[in-house]
This record gives structure tokens, C-alpha cells and sequence, in this order.
């Protein structure tokens, strides 16, 4: 973007506001245009001046969030980022705005430790100028300042590079790798619904802080033919199966003989990322080579392209979203660029490509 990204900050706590004015502030692409207590005096400030991003609290005084996100969606849609302390009941509420049209969510800012800080502030930043690029009209229908002090770090911190290919053991198993970040809830929602029960297993990483993702888990299994789930260490990826990396830890396909399970980890931030879709491409062309399809999705910034070359070159079969249909172009274009990806296709297609791999 030309400028940079001007951003109203709605909270109804002084504290929150103005710990991300400063985390924001920092940041030389953004710029802090004001801040609201609540709903009504966010509206007044927009009536004076449309910012290019909302962060917006749950939890408000006069008027909730979820409400005032559908009134502005329906009025005057600006891109919004929810903002949610680390809880049970935030974390199913969460999902009503992603559904209402919230374009990603981010926790409250961590304070208690200097790298929960540095981690938090990056994540947060990422998030405010993703929504920024993000065209709203994509979205599917229904519904850090000490930053440069963290090295980028690649997936070699989880795992080696894949094995040659002639190494790998074969196997008539095949499985199938996804990973999204900016607009990728609802997006997936639209792939895994379309979905028959016998599709071959998947894992999915989607960037959602922790807790988020077992509620978005959750609410994808209510709605789609297969089960959708949480990813937990040691569970079987199988037939019918979406397994989704739980929020804030690494997730890696594993194998034992012909069998496919995952491995959740700790570990430090990959891509910027944790969990990294490059760490489970990584590790998806290390143990399941041309057995597997890898999908990267809409998202912002390049987590996922790395990995899914590497998966190409271990014979994977190799799917992008294509520049229409992602609510950001950011991963699926990096891809595209390093030559990562096989096929790009619309969203709509996605599904298809799954099925096809099964039958592969």
C-alpha cells in the first residue's frame, strides 16, 4: 500500500488501547488514526474519518462487538480484526464474527514475558496490515516494535529437508496437506463442506491463536459430511478425517508403515508462524512424498510457499488458490511465484482437487 495503514483501535479497556496504539504505532506501515471506548464512540470517529482497519474488543459496554461488526458490515464495510482475551466462551463467540465478517481475529496483547511480547506485537501487526489488503467482496458467502530482533526463522528449526525421493517408502495411502491465514475460516469452511465422507485424511494449518481453533474445529464438524477435529499428538490421519492444528503449536505428519498420524509440538515461531504451514509441507514431502496434495489458500505474507515447493519436488501433487477468489493473494502468490504450484484454481474447484486425489 501506498500510505500507511490507518487503523481505529475499540476497546473498551484504557490498558488494551494503549498497549496495541503503541505495539501498532511501532510498526513504520501503520498508523494509529484513534482510538473508541466502545461502539458508539468508534461510529462517531468514522463518520469523520473511514480508517482502512478496525480492531475491535468482544466484551463492550452500550453495545457488544458482534453486533456493531454486523451493523458495519451491512452499512459501511470496513475490515475488521477481532480482538479476544484467551477464553472458552471468547473463542465460540469468535466464530460468530468470523461468520458475520470479520476478516481474522488476534488475542489481547501477552505482557508477561518480553518474547510473549515480541511474539504477540508480530502477530498482531501481521494481522492489522493483512486486513488491510483484504477485499472484502472475496470473502465466501453465509455465514512487532522489538520484531526485528526475531530472526525469520524456516522450518529447519522443526525438521530436517525431505529425503530423496527414491528413499521413500511407498505406500497406496494418500493424504492431503491445507494451510490459510487471512480469510481462510471461512474459505475452508466452503471446501471441507463440499466434501464427501470418504475424502482422503487431511491437515490443515489455519493462523488462529490458541483455543480458536478447537472452537473452529468444532464448529466445521457440526457442518461438514466428514469429522472435523483439533489435532491432538498421535491421532490417526484417516479417511473422512480433518484434523486442524491447534493454535500456538507446530503440527507434522508422521508416518508408521502406511499409516498417516500427526505430531503436535512446541516449538519457535516458523515464518512468523506458529503453527507454520511450511513446517507441515516440510514435513508431508519428508514422509508421504508423491502420496500427498498440498493446498495453500488465501493468506497474507509467504508461510507455506517454501514448503509446498519442497513438496512438488518430492512428487506431490501441488494446488494454489488462484488471485480471484482469495481474500489475500499474499501466500498463494508467493507460491505461484517460486513455481510451488502445479495447478491454481478457484475456490470453488478446491474441493474437487481433494477428491481427485483420493482417487489418485
Amino acid at each position: 500500500m501506498g500510505h500507511p495503514v490507518h487503523v481505529l483501535i475499540v476497546d473498551d479497556s484504557a490498558s488494551v488501547r494503549q498497549t496495541l496504539s503503541g505495539i501498532l504505532s511501532a510498526d513504520p506501515e501503520i498508523e494509529v488514526m484513534g482510538t473508541a471506548g466502545d461502539p458508539y464512540a468508534a461510529a462517531r470517529k468514522i463518520a469523520q474519518a473511514a480508517p482502512d482497519v478496525i480492531t475491535l474488543d468482544v466484551e463492550m459496554p452500550r453495545m457488544d462487538g458482534i453486533t456493531f461488526l454486523r451493523k458495519l458490515m451491512s452499512q459501511h464495510p470496513i475490515p475488521v480484526v477481532m480482538c479476544s482475551s484467551l477464553t472458552e466462551e471468547g473463542s465460540a463467540t469468535l466464530m460468530q464474527a468470523l461468520e458475520a465478517g470479520a476478516v481474522d481475529v488476534i488475542l489481547k496483547p501477552r505482557v508477561d514475558t518480553k518474547q510473549g511480547l515480541i511474539e504477540s506485537s508480530m502477530r498482531i501487526c501481521e494481522a492489522v496490515k493483512g486486513a488491510a489488503r483484504a477485499n472484502l467482496k472475496r470473502l465466501p458467502p453465509h455465514r512487532a516494535r522489538e520484531a526485528k530482533t526475531n530472526a525469520k526463522l524456516s522450518a529447519d528449526v522443526m525438521l530436517p529437508g525431505p529425503v530423496p525421493r527414491q528413499a521413500m517408502a511407498q505406500t497406496t495411502e494418500t493424504v492431503v496437506c491445507m494451510g490459510a491465514s487471512t480469510g481462510g475460516t471461512e474459505s475452508l469452511r466452503v471446501v471441507l463442506e463440499a466434501l464427501p465422507a470418504d475424502c482422503p485424511g487431511i491437515v490443515i494449518v489455519q493462523h488462529m491463536p490458541e483455543k480458536f481453533t478447537a472452537a473452529f474445529a468444532q464448529r466445521l464438524d457440526t457442518l461438514c459430511a466428514i469429522e472435523v477435529k483439533e489435532a491432538a499428538d498421535g491421532d490417526k490421519v484417516l479417511r473422512g478425517r480433518a484434523l486442524i492444528a491447534p493454535g500456538n503449536r507446530h503440527t507434522m505428519l508422521q508416518r508408521s508403515g502406511a499409516q498417516y498420524y500427526v505430531s503436535v509440538k512446541d516449538g519457535p515461531l516458523v515464518s512468523r508462524h506458529r503453527p507454520s504451514v511450511d513446517v507441515l509441507f516440510r514435513s508431508a514431502a519428508t514422509y508421504a512424498g508423491s502420496n500427498a496434495t498440498g493446498i495453500l489458500m488465501t493468506g497474507m505474507g509467504d508461510d507455506g510457499a517454501a514448503g509446498l515447493l519442497e513438496m512438488r519436488n518430492a512428487g506431490a501433487q501441488t494446488v494454489a488458490q488462484d488471485e480471484a477468489t482469495s481474500v489475500v493473494f499474499g501466500m498463494p502468490r508467493e507460491a505461484i511465484e517460486r513455481g510451488a504450484a502445479e495447478k491454481v484454481v478457484p475456490l470453488d474447484l478446491i474441493a474437487m482437487q481433494i477428491v481427485q486425489a483420493g482417487k489418485r
